[in-house]
């Protein structure tokens, strides 16, 4: 069995490796960050007819940061609290795999949210100073995810909080750094991708269940158990599609956005993933086709959107 690797002196992390950074982003975590700015950013040109290409890639990038930065506080916390160790399954492990510091962790993921402070500044002074208290509060529960006295993601709420401040948060900023409003109709259509992106958290959760039941968090997975977790998941895929189909059912947005059917099939893979395995290993796949259902469920959307305003 492999052993622990000693942090401190490690020779095993070779710094030239890019893979290992890379990993440490977790990128199938990305699109919750990617997927929202585009959508509310193509509703305010089909609302309103309206698009700044420098707000566009300034806001994309900042919800980058603050995406891999809350990924970084949770490498960093997770290990201090004992829930990583070289035999953990998952797609971080920089410090007990890879044998990074975790000073060099937490420094990292600060320098990104100073980045995005930086960042955040300039799209207050060409949208509103308002923005300035929202993303300060977004940045403050990205750090408390994991980090603080008592995480959210030690809590039944990971979810919920993942859900409405990098699913519904991000749209509805985005769309209103090029409108300067926001309407009911960008709240309803930013609701299935809150869904998926909380989504995103629970199959990571699930994945998780026993590792996080030993170190006592107390997860909507670890509530569940492993058969409801999975139905509740299989219930949110279904509530984001009928969602959509209401919207058009309405009237409230074009039919186009039906597109969304054609990421159904990842999200029956996911199911069937978590379904037909239980050891962490084997359900990655899960994980990342869930991931993938919230990525071609948002640009399929973002999609049927900007084709309703062209045609």
């Amino acid at each position: 069995m492999e052993t622990q690797i000693e942090i401190e002196s490690s020779p095993v992390y070779n710094k030239k490796d890019w893979k290992v950074w890379w990993r440490l982003t977790r990128p199938h975590t990305l699109t919750a960050a990617f997927v929202p700015v585009t959508l509310g950013t193509v509703l305010s040109m089909s609302t309103y007819s309206k698009f700044d290409l420098s707000l566009f890639i300034t806001m994309l990038i900042a919800s980058i940061l603050i995406q891999i930065a809350t990924n970084l506080f949770n490498e960093y916390y997770d290990y201090k609290r004992g829930l990583d160790n070289a035999e953990s399954v998952g797609i971080g492990g920089g410090i007990v795999r890879d044998g990074l510091k975790p000073k060099t962790i937490m420094q990292l993921a600060l320098g990104l949210y100073g980045i995005s402070l930086l960042i955040g500044i300039y799209i207050c002074m060409n949208s509103s100073w308002w923005l300035a208290a929202i993303g300060l509060v977004c940045m403050l529960m990205g750090y408390l995810y994991t980090g603080g006295p008592l995480p959210i993601s030690y809590t039944p709420f990971g979810e919920l909080a993942s859900g409405l401040l990098m699913g519904m948060g991000i749209v509805l900023i985005s769309f209103f750094i090029q409108t300067g409003t926001v309407t009911m109709e960008s709240v309803l259509i930013s609701t299935p991708i809150m869904i998926l992106v909380g989504s995103i958290n629970l199959s990571n959760n699930i994945r998780d269940l026993e590792g996080d039941k030993k170190g006592g968090r107390k997860t909507l997975a670890v509530l569940f158990g492993k058969k409801n977790a999975v139905i509740f998941l299989a219930s949110m895929f279904t509530l984001s599609y009928i969602w959509v189909f209401a919207l058009i059912s309405f009237g409230i947005i074009s039919p186009w956005i039906a597109l969304v059917v054609l990421s159904l099939p990842k999200a029956i893979s996911a199911i069937k993933g978590f379904v037909n395995n239980s050891v962490p290993l084997q359900m990655m796949p899960a994980m990342k086709a869930t991931s993938q259902t919230n990525t071609f469920f948002g640009l399929l959307l973002s999609f049927g959107i900007f084709l309703g305003y062209f045609i």
